[in-house]
């Protein structure tokens, strides 16, 4: 069967980035975006406008496209999830639910990429190089939907037989899409501030470490988890994913290297609590072996492309 991809949540941070390299890959026809209000200037076509938490716009727009694949990306994150719980618990587990039911009462049952964090980690989870099988009892909503979906995605590929497969996303880093409020997003903010106004105030205090990645490594590695064997797929709840892992301050010397007048001072705000309830740097090496994960960017590798790329973006815009 030919390949239809639908991605939902396409504006998002993953969504953006992910979209164009679908297209790429397997043809622009073959992949429609799906926006909830506002669609992006340089949006193309095949798209489509809905809210994901309604289940029959949803059922109409995989009906009409004939989709064989969902890649659903649709949710509130952790930052905006502490100030609207109630709306994060209701966007990201309602829809997630839609997507899980519609594939077990379609006759194709497409397979559904479906995007966990470390966000389902919390205080009791071991810190350092956190191993796959581990405690997750997080402390924020947008964790608790985490855990709940990689548990329904397990449930959903051993009871119906869903091909649902999953990646604990680290702090993501891009120069192509805006921060997203989330609580990595001081490794974003920090790039735009370096090359605008040479210094930066962190929400997050010195010493805070967290495990981050390049988008360009997210978004391959997401399609090379969907383009695995299924047989290569061991874990259906979620599976560790990962590149480095670093604190402010070393974010800060790597930017000073390319800007020497960089300064950085700390202001904590509610987003440090979130950060100090995660983990500091995780085990992948379930990822590795099963399908094959490999990063490509390090942190040298990363700060200089993301200062190359975003240099030329801002003097552009």
């Amino acid at each position: 069967m030919e390949k239809r991809i639908l991605v939902t949540g396409a504006a998002g941070q993953i969504g953006s980035e992910l979209v164009p390299a679908l297209r790429e890959r397997y043809g622009k026809d073959a992949v429609v975006a799906m926006y909830h209000h506002n669609i992006p200037e340089n949006a193309e076509r095949p798209y489509e406008i809905g809210d994901a938490t309604e289940k029959e716009t949803l059922d109409n727009i995989i009906k009409e496209h004939e989709i064989t694949e969902i890649y659903h990306l649709v949710g509130v994150l952790s930052a905006k999830g502490e100030q609207k719980p109630a709306l994060a618990y209701r966007v990201n587990m309602a829809s997630l639910m839609n997507v899980l039911e519609l594939a077990k009462e379609s006759e194709n049952k497409p397979k559904i990429f479906w995007p966990s964090s470390i966000a389902a980690f919390g205080p009791t989870t071991p810190q350092d190089n956190t191993p796959q099988h581990t405690i997750l009892e997080p402390s924020t909503m947008y964790g608790m939907t985490k855990v709940a979906g990689e548990l329904l995605a397990n449930y959903y590929f051993h009871r119906y037989g869903i091909d649902i497969r999953s990646l604990r996303y680290p702090g993501v880093i891009s120069w192509k899409t805006p921060p997203g409020g989330g609580t990595t997003d001081y490794a974003v903010e920090i790039f735009h501030e370096a090359i605008k106004n040479g210094k930066y105030t962190c929400f997050l205090q010195k010493g805070t470490y967290l495990p981050m990645m390049y988008m360009d490594d997210a978004v391959r590695g997401t399609i090379e988890l969907m383009e695995a064997k299924p047989g290569d797929i061991k874990v259906r709840t979620s599976y560790n994913f990962t590149a480095t892992s670093f604190e402010p301050s070393q974010l800060a010397e790597e930017i000073k290297k390319h800007i020497p007048e960089f300064e950085m001072d700390y202001k904590p705000d509610f987003r440090q609590q979130i950060a100090e309830s995660w983990t500091n740097s995780m085990d992948d090496s379930d990822a590795r072996r099963d399908w094959g994960w490999k990063h490509k960017f390090g942190l040298p590798q990363m700060t200089e492309d993301m200062l190359v790329n975003l240099k030329r973006e801002l003097k552009g815009s």
